[in-house]
């Protein structure tokens, strides 16, 4: 009588939970790494409050009649994507020097899981800027101020921002770090990529600092430019940091 075979059941992770635990080491390799040295979010924080005080040095002799709510978004905008720009070039650069990104390339991990798992880490470090000049900015050009708009449209015009400033930044970064002239490449790229996203991101960002007639809907309609910029340029990024990184 024939012994019946019990088939083989293979172990291995299936190729979703594979690319999952790659991203996930990947990421947790960033902040363990980061939370050693405090390197990139000390210097972009320190930037960040250094333009603060640059604004208020700017804006001291503007006078009473002055309201500094009209430019609050502009100027949060601003400090945040020069601030992102100093990061994004240290993360990569960082890693290039200490040879983990080749590494990387040399270990079997799929290329577009690098990419998400850097532009993870890029955010995480970018919304602790974000929550740390907030309050910042607040004390030195919104002290006993009234806010127009709802609150809780700041966090998330922020947060649609970062995503986009994160993932094409992730993918600039790439493609600068092996050049002479890394900060001016990045810079050169970046701002012109960083136009339409920031157009919307200081336009939410506006209409829920100062209100007024019909904020929300000015709100919501910068809001589904933002997601669309994040969808579209992500999924761009996605398409090419294979190649990009491998280059």
């Amino acid at each position: 009588m024939a012994e019946k075979t019990t088939p083989a059941v293979s172990l291995r992770p299936s190729g979703a939970s594979l690319s999952w635990r790659q991203f996930k080491a990947i990421v947790r390799k960033d902040i363990v790494m980061e939370l050693r040295t405090k390197e990139m979010v000390t210097s972009m924080g320190i930037y960040a409050l250094l333009t603060m005080v640059i604004y208020q040095v700017a804006l001291s002799q503007a006078g009473t009649a002055f309201d500094p709510r009209d430019i609050a978004a502009g100027l949060l905008w601003l400090a945040f994507v020069f601030t992102s720009m100093l990061g994004l070039n240290r993360s990569l650069v960082h890693e290039k020097d200490q040879g983990c990104l080749e590494a990387l390339l040399l270990s079997p991990v799929d290329r577009p899981v690098i990419f998400f798992a850097k532009a993870a880490g890029n955010l995480v470090f970018l919304l602790i800027v974000q929550t740390l000049t907030i309050p910042v900015f607040a004390f030195l050009f919104l002290q006993g101020r009234e806010y127009g708009g709802d609150l809780w449209m700041i966090p998330l015009a922020l947060l649609g921002g970062a995503i986009g400033i994160a993932g094409v930044g992730t993918l600039l970064a790439t493609m600068s770090v092996n050049t002479k002239g890394k900060d001016f490449v990045l810079a050169v790229l970046f701002v012109p990529l960083m136009y339409p996203l920031l157009l919307a991101a200081v336009s939410a960002t506006s209409a829920a600092v100062l209100g007024g007639d019909g904020y929300v809907q000015q709100f919501w309609s910068s809001m589904a430019l933002v997601a669309a910029y994040d969808v579209i340029m992500l999924g761009a990024a996605f398409a090419l940091y294979e190649f990009v990184i491998g280059a």
